[in-house]
């Protein structure tokens, strides 16, 4: 059986911590077992290793979330890029075809998909094992995992039942019909008729997403569908696949079960009250604050309160009200990520302006893990300068490597090739100046530093 892990979501629900670059999966407020802080996907994947299930794994993610699923994962973890965000059902067409065409997966093979976040106990992954025999015993098309109820949830959609027979012996239920998101009464109608909510978690044969591309007139090769994705439709493969198989059946799980996509369903499995600097003082009960800021804050005399804090913005909300935020923040929509992690390290945006003459300046700092670098890149509309703040490293600028420490300032002007590898844990301030400061704006040559040494090598640039 193969897995691919759906990494996605636009970064909203968790505001100002999470962004695009950075949604809710990637925070780092959960405490692992040997008591350091972990994110949602860390856990997941330490969850998958426990199983034995993460050897057999793939994620299926977009491009901005690359750097932080390596920074995370490690660069060993098999990705599959979408080229543009669109919806569930494209994400794991692109999966199927990846599995097939590239992986060199059999059609017969069991492919599970599942979010890359559930806030599950273990025993929920050891249950994905289970999902390969209940195709196999049911001959159903698809076989999905659906979660008992605890109360009549207005947030999940729910899985309903036939009334015709629980399968004990595989364990398994014949799937009638889906219900989305109904009201409590309707909810308390559906549990009980033994409904189940829907945690995401799909299993089909390789073979039937092959089938269902070739008869829509898409692709099975991954270049040639990488190449078209723009063309498959913009949906969810519930709508797109599962409501409308005529033979689904369900695993039960009865076990823990959260999906942590609002402050106020985060905070509850947080071990800490306070994350970053800052104090919770007096009679303050139920109060988190999570603080990424260098400035202490204080929370006094408030109670059911979550206060974040990070270079994206500051939120204070009553937990209760906290799941509106996704709605609120549109209104601000449009500033740049603050802070971003990336498979080298991270940076942090300290100042950006405009001068007189409607030059752009942006001021960084960043920070690169000992052992990692920098692409080989050049950059065609701006100017940079780089102060050495901390560590050591090697600087490679138009094929001539330099050793740097902590006070050395690089010049790097439009048109430079450079690079920087850092050997310690190692800082620098980044100024760029130009008329137009984007992203966009980078040409990368090679990526690993062993490449970056053998072009300066073969122009005889290295220095010892």
């Amino acid at each position: 059986m193969k897995l691919v892990l759906l990494s996605g979501g636009s970064g909203k629900r968790l505001w100002p911590l999470s962004n695009d670059t950075r949604s809710k999966q990637f925070l780092k407020v959960l405490k692992s077992k040997n008591g350091d802080m972990q994110s949602m996907v860390q856990r997941v994947w330490g969850q998958l290793e426990e199983v034995g299930l993460a050897s057999s794994a793939f994620v299926a993610t977009g491009a901005s979330q690359v750097d932080m699923l390596q920074a995370q994962l490690g660069g060993e973890v098999p990705l599959i890029v979408e080229p543009e965000r669109r919806d569930t059902f494209p994400a794991i067409a692109l999966a199927a075809s990846y599995l097939f065409s590239v992986a060199g997966v059999d059609t017969e093979e069991t492919v599970a998909v599942l979010p890359v976040d559930p806030y599950v106990d273990t025993a929920f992954f050891e249950k994905l094992h289970e999902l390969d025999s209940a195709l196999s015993a049911s001959g159903a098309e698809l076989a999905l995992m659906g979660v008992a109820p605890t109360y009549p949830s207005e947030k999940y959609g729910y899985i309903v039942p036939s009334p015709k027979q629980y399968n004990e012996g595989a364990g398994y239920l014949e799937v009638s019909h889906f219900t989305e998101k109904p009201d409590e009464e309707q909810a308390k109608d559906l549990i009980e008729q033994g409904a189940l909510w829907n945690c995401g978690v799909f299993a089909f044969r390789l073979g039937l997403m092959l089938d269902l591309l070739m008869e829509n007139g898409w692709p099975v090769s991954y270049q040639v569908l990488l190449e078209s994705y723009g063309d498959l439709p913009k949906i969810s493969f519930d709508y797109q696949v599962v409501e409308k198989a005529s033979n689904v059946v369900a695993l039960p799980y009865e076990g823990e079960w959260k999906d942590l996509g609002t402050w106020n369903t985060l905070t509850e499995e947080m071990d800490m009250g306070v994350i970053g600097k800052g104090i919770v003082y007096g009679k303050s009960s139920n109060a988190h604050l999570i603080n990424e800021l260098g400035i202490p804050v204080i929370i006094m005399g408030l109670s059911d309160i979550v206060v974040a804090a990070s270079p994206d913005g500051v939120l204070i909300a009553d937990k209760a009200a906290s799941p509106a935020i996704k709605n609120v923040v549109k209104q601000v929509e449009g500033q740049r990520p603050m802070y971003e992690e990336r498979r080298w390290g991270w940076y942090r945006v300290l100042d950006y302006h405009k001068t007189d003459d409607g030059q752009q300046v942006l001021t960084k700092r960043i920070g690169i893990a000992a052992g990692r670098n920098l692409s080989y890149q050049i950059h065609r509309e701006r100017n940079e300068v780089w102060t050495i703040v901390q560590g050591e490293g090697m600087f490679a600028l138009n094929d001539r490597i330099y050793p740097v420490k902590p006070g050395d300032v690089l010049q790097i002007p439009k048109g430079a090739k450079h690079a920087i590898y850092a050997e310690t844990d190692l800082e620098f301030i980044e100024v760029q100046m130009g008329s137009e400061l984007i992203e966009e704006d980078i040409t990368r040559l090679c990526m690993t530093w062993d490449e970056i040494k053998a072009i300066c090598v073969q122009t005889g640039g290295l220095k010892s």
